[in-house]
């Protein structure tokens, strides 16, 4: 059966001579899938988020998107079905926030073109969605964390992709904005939208995910259902700590709470 991204036993090292950054990865996208990978720091969360879109390359190992391999693909065409936004992006130029949106049309902008309305459309369509319109015309240096990276997104979904790619988009992020965002991933994945997010909060995976990976030791030590995956020993194992406890809320969603024993 067809998948939407194929990611077939990659590996990734900087030279020959250098180690593994990780080695060994596989895992399939489906329309609507969200990933969420899981690892303590220094593990190649980031790195394999990047060779997903490109960004760096995999030493072994091959990823299939629509059963073709990206090497297949234009950086344009590429950004036309990946969607990425790294964990920092640090505004420098005052554009307000429409402009900044618009921005994510590039790939079907030719460079002698300027936007159309059709590209407007879309860019406002983008802000709607997000529920940020009131913030178009608003300088994009003078907003608040959680807007920026709402902001960023809203810039990503003119592009269209089909994968959106996240790299710990929760971690600068205060209660209610992170809340905030992760509906806003469950409704984009209901929609169809299929994404990938590292993240280092266990509950995400029970929140929005439907697939779980946790990397440990350079290499997926598991993939596959939250309720399989996320258990309360794999959590301690990945993470090197002790008493950790995995509770049901009201027969519904699960969460992890570890309870540590100060000596």
């Amino acid at each position: 059966m067809k998948k939407l991204l194929d990611v077939k036993n990659i590996s990734f090292k900087y030279s020959e001579e250098s180690p593994d950054i990780f080695k060994d990865i596989n895992f399939t996208i489906d329309k609507g899938d969200v990933l969420c990978i899981l690892g303590p720091n220094g593990t190649g969360k980031t790195t394999l988020l990047k060779c997903l879109n490109r960004l760096q390359t995999p030493y072994t190992g091959e990823i299939l998107l629509n059963d073709k391999n990206i090497k297949g693909y234009t950086y344009q065409e590429l950004s036309k079905y990946i969607g990425y936004i790294p964990q920092g992006h640090i505004p420098t130029f005052p554009f307000n926030v429409e402009e900044v949106v618009l921005m994510g049309r590039a790939p079907y902008i030719n460079l002698t073109n300027s936007p159309k309305e059709e590209d407007l459309k879309i860019a406002r369509k983008s802000l709607k969605t997000l529920n940020i319109m009131h913030l178009k015309d608003k300088a994009y240096t003078e907003l608040s964390g959680g807007e920026r990276q709402l902001v960023f997104l809203a810039r990503v979904l003119c592009q269209n992709p089909s994968i959106l790619i996240l790299d710990e988009p929760t971690s600068n992020l205060d209660f209610g904005n992170q809340f905030k965002l992760l509906k806003i991933i469950e409704k984009l994945s209901s929609n169809g939208l299929s994404i990938i997010m590292s993240t280092h909060n266990p509950d995400h995976g029970f929140i929005v995910g439907n697939k779980v990976a946790i990397m440990k030791d350079k290499k997926f030590m598991e993939y596959g259902n939250p309720n399989d995956v996320l258990t309360e020993n794999n959590i301690e194992k990945a993470y090197n700590i002790d008493d950790v406890d995995i509770i049901k809320l009201n027969n519904k969603r699960k969460i992890c709470i570890p309870y540590p024993k100060w000596e």
